[in-house]
Parts: C-alpha cells; sequence; structure tokens
C-alpha cells in the first residue's frame, strides 16, 4: 500500500495544492490485529469520502495529495512533537491516537509506546509533509505564490469536543497568520455565499499541517476547511450522499475558481 497518492493537475495547473490527510482507512497488519476488530473495520474518525468530494479539482489545474492510511495509524495533522493545537480543556487525540474522539479506547493490547510512535513519525508522518513540501516549493518556484487547503471533516455532532453541533464549515487560517488578508477574504467571501452556517476560526483554526505550510510573507498560504459530514453524508453520516454533495462540490468549486483568479 502506497502511504499517499498524488493527483496530478488535468487542466492547466495552477498554484494550489489540496490536502486529505485525514480520508484515508488502510491499517498496516501489525497494527490491526492490536485494535478493537470493529472499530479497525470502520474507523469513524476518517474524514470519509473527503477525496472524493475534491476530485473536480484537478480538472481546475489543482494538485491533490490523499493519504492512504487511517489517522489511528498517525495523525498528520499533529505537531510531530506532540504540542497541543489547542489549551482550551477541548479532547485532543493524539499524534498516534489511542482514543478515538469520544474517548474510546482503541487498542485490545499493545498501546504504542514512544519508541513506536517515533518509528511511526518515521515511517508515515515524515513522508507525508516532505511530499507537501516538495509539491509547494516547486509550484513557488513556477508561480512566486501558492496556497495549500488542507480538507477535512467531522461528524456534525462530537460530545468529546463540543456540547453543539458543530457549524456546517468551519476556516481556519491560525487567526490570519496562516495566509495573507487578500486571499483569506476570498476564501469566506465565497463559502458565505453558499446559505450554510460559516465561522472562522471557531472552534477549529487550523491543524498542524496548515500552521506549519503557512508563510504568507514568503507567498506560501494555508488554509483549512472543516466541514460538518452532513453536508455532503447521509443523515446517519456513514454514506455518501449525492444530492448533499453535489450542492456542496458547486460551493467548493466556486471558492476555488475565485482563489485561482486571486493567485494568478
Amino acid at each position: 500500500m502506497e502511504l499517499f497518492n498524488v493527483i496530478k493537475p488535468s487542466g492547466n495547473r495552477v498554484p494550489i495544492v489540496i490536502s486529505s490527510p485525514h480520508s484515508g482507512t488502510f491499517f498496516p497488519e501489525d497494527i490491526k490485529r492490536r485494535i478493537k476488530p470493529d472499530l479497525a473495520a470502520k474507523p469513524d474518525d476518517t474524514d470519509w469520502f473527503i477525496d472524493t468530494l475534491y476530485d473536480f479539482a484537478p480538472a481546475l489545474g489543482i494538485t491533490m495529495i490523499t493519504a492512504n492510511y487511517s489517522r489511528w495509524v498517525i495523525d498528520l495533522n499533529r505537531d510531530p512533537k506532540q504540542a497541543p493545537l489547542y489549551s482550551d480543556g477541548r479532547v485532543i487525540t493524539g499524534l498516534v491516537p489511542t482514543t478515538d474522539f469520544n474517548g474510546l479506547p482503541l487498542y485490545d493490547y499493545g498501546v504504542p509506546d514512544d519508541a513506536e510512535i517515533e518509528e511511526r513519525v518515521s515511517r508515515y508522518f515524515v513522508p507525508y509533509h516532505s511530499k507537501i513540501d516538495e509539491l509547494l516549493n516547486e509550484l513557488h518556484s513556477e508561480f512566486g505564490k501558492v496556497l495549500l487547503w488542507d480538507a477535512h471533516s467531522i461528524r456534525q455532532f462530537v460530545p468529546g469536543i463540543r456540547s453543539e453541533k458543530f457549524p456546517d464549515l468551519i476556516l481556519g487560517d491560525n487567526d490570519l497568520n496562516s495566509a495573507s488578508s487578500a486571499i483569506i477574504a476570498t476564501a469566506f467571501e465565497t463559502l458565505n455565499k453558499g446559505g450554510y452556517k460559516l465561522e472562522h476560526n471557531n472552534p477549529f483554526k487550523g491543524g498542524y499541517i496548515t500552521r506549519s505550510f503557512g508563510n504568507p510573507g514568503g507567498n506560501f498560504h494555508a488554509l483549512q476547511l472543516e466541514m460538518a459530514k452532513i453536508n455532503y453524508m447521509d443523515d446517519s453520516e456513514t454514506a455518501y450522499n449525492k444530492e448533499r454533495a453535489d450542492k456542496m462540490r458547486t460551493l467548493l468549486q466556486s471558492t476555488f475558481e475565485n482563489l485561482i483568479l486571486a493567485l494568478t
């Protein structure tokens, strides 16, 4: 199993990379046999179908990178030094999670120790981030600027993180620090026309990927979009719903069309 997929543009290339770090579901066998079988069979914290939702992007000239391994193998959007992303008391799953979002233990036995975590960082985390860095630098060299869009989704209600339902869409830019004001405004204003409840940096302001790759002073811009799964999945948030997804895809495509204009 490849660690990730890189989908090259089918249209004229533009300076945008979409990352989907949590859409993978694969477990190496030595890890899978230690995780509770019902959880390994359907890892609920997966960003289900996000890679499908965004599959219009290559025709716009956008490069995509999608992870194949489950975030329960390693979370590609956490600090590899395990510094917490937030300090407001919410549940935050770790770099190598041992529980799901609601605190349910994942492992029947053999919880990873520090040595195994370090090995997983080397085997799974570093290659994904190195590839993003390579893709961004290649586009930056060609265009003089580049945008990384980190694509995520979450159940509408996760009591372990928040006592109320999440907004439909949450645009994160590390409190205005990971992208220029013009890029942020273009994304926010277009998303705000879709008829969805949109929040900005609340309750998510971008994870490690957004924060580490965003350097607007150097024309490296990074945004994260968190999306409630109900907006493209069925009411159980377990199956893809084409009608809902098509509506969301229309808004996302419009957003990227405007971002392309802002960048080129």
